[in-house]
């Protein structure tokens, strides 16, 4: 059973995320992942800018990150995975829909799946490992009926 829990920390009635919930079960059942726990924070630009420059050291703005628990190789034996926390800026989901030109429930869907898989150890730092997590979430994305 996977445990995982949208919190959302803007004063923005986002009607999307009972999909993106449906979307995030759904990727779990496809990936075969079972015993997780995990939680998926929308904040506005001025937290995510904090959270930026405080755990990353850039000082700007970012659409989604992503803290995997298990990068560090210290794991607490348990029945289940604590996975980490995903936090997606709610501003830039809007802006970035406008620019690519597809829905505000795309690029929440996608920026949510991106970084679920950064929970579960998929990473994008080199041309191989990009190509295999890119076209996974496209094809999670795909397969849950989310188009661009």
């Amino acid at each position: 059973m996977n445990s995982f829990e949208i919190v959302n920390e803007t004063t923005e009635e986002i009607k999307e995320l009972d999909t993106v919930k449906k979307l995030v079960e759904f990727a779990l059942k496809y990936q075969n992942i079972n015993n997780t726990v995990f939680n998926i924070i929308i904040v506005d630009q001025e937290k995510i800018h904090e959270i930026n420059r405080e755990y990353r050291g850039k000082d700007s703005v970012t659409d989604v990150i992503s803290f995997a628990l298990e990068d560090d190789n210290t794991f607490i034996k348990t029945d289940f995975r604590v996975l980490g926390d995903i936090y997606i800026c709610i501003e830039k989901a809007h802006s970035q829909s406008l620019e690519y030109g597809h829905s505000f429930l795309r690029e929440i869907s996608f920026l949510t799946i991106h970084g679920l898989l950064h929970l579960l150890g998929y990473d994008h730092m080199e041309k191989e490992e990009e190509k295999i997590m890119f076209e996974l979430q496209e094809r999670i994305l795909r397969e849950y009926g989310i188009e661009k």
